[in-house]
């Protein structure tokens, strides 16, 4: 039975406007922010270009964007897409049919750590494997959940030029549990611009490449496009440099994620050693904001700039890129477990991928060891090859979404989350289908309480329907596991040498 079958209306909702978590900034606050920023335009003598900004900026609409989402955690989550689509004279740069569909070329999540001296920008290959939640349509509807599906697909659900940024956000946070506050779309023209705002960019290539390492699909090898060796590149030639594939190392899109991050590494570096200061970054916002689309809290010149000043203490060194743990299957990519969670869960407790606690408060002391506690609670449950959808049976916004980050943190599959049909249950309950009452009996071990049903219309798998009993009780962290030591030994950090690591896979 899918998540859609069970969701409230067909959905898991469509609400606009500010959602649950966290504390919030006051209004006084806000406005002094938004304030500051104007009168540092205004002073500067760019009134104009302000007003200029504002008109620029496209915002995509919070409607999209579940109802049921992580709860905030320490730090802060920049969701960043690349989108390859072809409107707004974007064709020229890239190539293809202006009124194609849009699509995610290029994705990361950027996790600024609370203490705002540490960040990790973490790329989700194209190609992985996820299950897509329920996103929002054109026509108002809500598409089902689509399982076993390539990532960048999110993009593309409502198959429309301009893309569905929304859909991108609601799937990763349904993969990693995290609360994404920002989302930013840049499209050819915004990379280009940038690139050519910053002076230039420096990138380092192992070897010549050519016009067919570019578009395989001529003839011959073409001219020569790059030449071996470091140098600088802005507008076109940086967008070539970041699209070509087939040139370099494998051939493969995992190492064109690499040499993606030594390129963004490389443009962070840039920019900061310029300064980052009003005067400075007011060029880079105009570049910007004619090809950015950007989600309701950064839909503003002022919002935009207060964002990027609130970056300015962040260590270069201390700025690291890695992939999240994968492998290959067949053509696609699936992600490795427990190592990918492992990975997410250190983000949600905002320790570095070394394992430091970077919240900037006293560190939380180490986990207990396996086993039964002093209070004879029960050893940790192993949701190790058991997957299953997450609903909530409250009118508690977020639970079902709580409950599938507990579930993550015992290595359980969620594959999505949704309202139930009924919003009244006192208890947790799980349903299992044929074969699958062992496995449910496993779950249930992670709700005290819980009880067992079997699912009723014939359904197969396993769906947790959390209830008040589940909403009333303290919230469970997330182990706060390290990352793998290979992520840091594999990390690339935004003041490395460009010409570090160019084996691109």
């Amino acid at each position: 039975m899918s998540v859609t079958d069970r969701a409230a209306g067909g959905h898991p909702g469509a609400t606009s406007g500010a959602r649950g978590g966290g504390p919030r900034r006051s209004r006084a606050g806000k406005t002094a922010v938004s304030a500051l920023a104007a009168l540092v335009l205004v002073t500067g003598g760019g009134g104009w270009l302000y007003l200029k900004l504002n008109g620029d900026i496209s915002v995509f609409g919070a409607d999209g964007v579940s109802d049921d989402r992580p709860a905030s955690s320490k730090g802060q989550n920049v969701l960043v897409i690349g989108s390859d689509a072809r409107t707004d004279g974007n064709s020229a740069l890239g190539g293809g049919d202006k009124d194609d569909i849009g699509r995610s070329d290029t994705a990361f999540l950027l996790h600024v750590y609370a203490d705002q001296k540490h960040a990790v920008a973490v790329s989700i290959p194209r190609d992985t494997l996820v299950d897509i939640p329920p996103c929002k349509l054109p026509d108002g509807s809500w598409s089902t959940v689509q399982h076993n599906t390539m990532f960048n697909a999110a993009y593309s659900v409502g198959q429309t030029p301009k893309g569905n940024p929304a859909c991108t956000q609601n799937t990763v946070e349904n993969l990693t549990g995290l609360r994404v506050d920002h989302t930013v779309v840049v499209d050819f023209k915004g990379f280009a611009a940038l690139t050519q705002a910053v002076g230039g960019v420096q990138v380092c290539l192992p070897q010549d490449v050519y016009a067919q390492d570019l578009d395989p699909n001529l003839g011959t090898r073409g001219a020569r496009i790059f030449a071996k060796g470091e140098q600088t590149v802005s507008g076109q030639r940086a967008l070539d440099y970041v699209r070509i594939r087939h040139g370099i190392g494998d051939g493969s899109d995992i190492g064109r994620i690499k040499r993606q991050q030594a390129f963004v590494a490389a443009l962070i570096k840039r920019i900061k050693s310029d300064g980052l200061t009003p005067t400075r970054l007011l060029p880079l916002t105009e570049a910007a904001t004619k090809s950015l689309t950007v989600d309701p809290g950064l839909g503003s010149a002022d919002k935009l700039l207060s964002f990027a000043m609130s970056l300015k203490d962040v260590d270069l060194h201390d700025t690291k890129f890695v992939t999240v743990p994968w492998r290959y299957q067949g053509a696609r990519v699936a992600l490795v477990e427990p190592d990918a969670g492992a990975l997410w869960a250190s983000l949600r407790a905002d320790r570095t991928i070394d394992g430091q606690d970077a919240s900037g408060r006293k560190a939380d002391p180490a986990p207990p060891p396996p086993g039964p506690t002093a209070s004879g609670s029960p050893a940790p449950v192993s949701g190790a090859g058991i997957s299953l959808a997450v609903y909530n049976g409250t009118t508690v916004t977020g639970l079902a979404a709580r409950g599938a980050e507990l579930l993550r943190s015992h290595g359980f599959t969620v594959t999505g989350t949704a309202t139930a049909s009924r919003q009244d249950y006192a208890a947790t309950v799980v349903e299992y289908g044929p074969g699958r009452e062992d496995q449910a009996r496993t779950v249930a071990q992670v709700f005290p309480g819980a009880g067992l049903r079997a699912m009723p219309g014939g359904g197969d798998g396993i769906s947790v329907i959390v209830g008040r009993s589940y909403a009333a009780a303290p919230a469970a962290a997330a182990s706060p596991t390290a990352a793998a030591s290979t992520f840091a030994d594999g990390a690339r950090s935004a003041d490395d040498d460009p010409c570090a690591d160019l084996s691109y896979g």
